[in-house]
């Protein structure tokens, strides 16, 4: 006996239950421009001293927000991996060719490594971490959309430079997904596990065209659906500031005054040109 013929009314589409969505972080409630100049105001004022302390007390402070943008801990880690790697390699020019200070534990030619050098090869690796943590934690569930709304209402950028940056970032995701479908390709065709270089520099040259092929068929939809206009433009979501952008900006002035605060205290502030 075969089962009834059920019409696609009949059937129920499953309903996402709020549980299910990701949490957002009261950082989501302040405006991306707040949030660009919230990520320079925790940036500029590490440069003004190369030192231990001021470095590992912002990314400390830093850490301790981490609720605030709905992002676990895990995800932050994830993501600050590169940067863990990357770090290291960024001091390695201080610890072999910094001005040998203190005692001197080894040289070769120009190149020393002293009690200095080694201070400032883990100052300048702590600072990269702390400069790439803010956008980590400012823009790791950023919207677009919501991106592009603020730059044309609030920081008053032309309309058709944001929504052609708009669109652009709107195709990233397709690049992944072109990435993707030419490595299980290759593999299907038994030629995706030899030469790893010569694989990459091949599917990098496609992926290449694709994205110009891709964005000269963007641009021509633009310009056909008048994004090119010079006509004063609207827009269908509001963007403006609230009270609290300005305490996310007083938030940001505090970490960075507590990490300075803690270096001169501590006495290791060392002025970057000194």
């Amino acid at each position: 006996m075969t089962a009834p013929v059920r019409s696609p009314r009949d059937v129920a589409l499953p309903v996402p239950t709020p549980g299910e969505e990701a949490p957002r972080g009261w950082i989501s409630g302040v405006n991306p421009v707040t949030r660009i100049l919230l990520a320079l105001v925790l940036s500029i004022p590490l440069f003004a001293s190369i030192d231990v302390v001021s470095g590992l007390v912002a990314i400390g402070l830093q850490l301790l927000c981490v609720p605030l943008t709905g992002l676990s801990y895990r995800t932050v880690l994830t993501r600050l991996s590169l940067l863990l790697l990357v770090a290291p390699v960024a001091g390695v020019s201080m610890l072999l060719y910094a001005e040998p200070e203190g005692r001197v534990f080894w040289t070769f030619g120009v190149a020393a490594i002293s009690e200095g050098s080694i201070q400032l090869a883990v100052a300048v690796s702590i600072r990269v971490i702390a400069l790439g943590l803010p956008t980590i934690l400012l823009f790791g569930r950023a919207d677009p959309t919501e991106l592009a709304d603020a730059l044309a209402q609030v920081a008053r950028l032309p309309s058709r430079f944001v929504l052609g940056v708009l669109a652009g970032t709107r195709m990233l995701g397709l690049f992944v997904d072109d990435w993707r479908t030419m490595s299980l390709a290759r593999r299907a065709r038994g030629v995706g596990d030899r030469g790893v270089i010569r694989r990459v520099a091949s599917m990098a040259f496609v992926l290449l065209v694709f994205a110009v092929r891709r964005g000269t068929k963007l641009a021509m939809a633009m310009e056909a659906r008048g994004f090119g206009s010079g006509i004063p433009r609207t827009w269908s979501r509001p963007s403006r500031l609230s009270p609290r952008d300005a305490v996310a900006l007083l938030g940001g002035l505090a970490i960075m005054a507590a990490a300075l605060a803690a270096a001169v205290a501590a006495g290791t502030f060392r002025f970057i040109w000194s």
